[in-house]
């Protein structure tokens, strides 16, 4: 298996055992966004999601990290691999920073006059 191919295999399979077989109230709505497996395929960094605030992150990164070893064994029964990887959970930053820059570029346009047509006259 070609290592992207792994990884995007990975991600859907920890995806679908997230939402639907993690029973801990603390894993609130999570979206896996991405996983990257190191050079030997001996670790890999699920990047994940999740609703809420500063709190519901880092209950959900508890919930995760609680339910690593049981994620493994479900790795293990869908696809055949020398070692499973070992899982580790880094919340995944992206979509803050891209609302954030959404926020300061509506600030900035609000902030901002309108242009004035240029009326066809130069300076000298």
């Amino acid at each position: 298996m070609r290592n992207g191919h792994l990884e995007e295999t990975l991600r859907r399979i920890l995806a679908e055992a997230i939402g639907t077989q993690i029973d801990d109230p603390r894993v609130g709505f999570v979206t896996v966004a991405e996983v990257r497996l190191n050079r030997d395929n001996t670790v890999a960094q699920v990047f994940y999601t999740v609703m809420g605030d500063e709190e519901a992150h880092r209950l959900t990164q508890r919930g995760l990290r609680k339910a690593t070893g049981y994620l493994r064994q479900i790795i293990g029964e869908k696809i055949r691999l020398r070692a499973i990887p070992e899982l580790r959970f880094r919340y995944d930053t992206s979509l803050d920073r891209s609302f954030r820059l959404e926020e300061v570029l509506d600030e900035i346009s609000s902030t901002q006059s309108p242009l004035t047509e240029d009326d066809g006259s130069e300076s000298a």
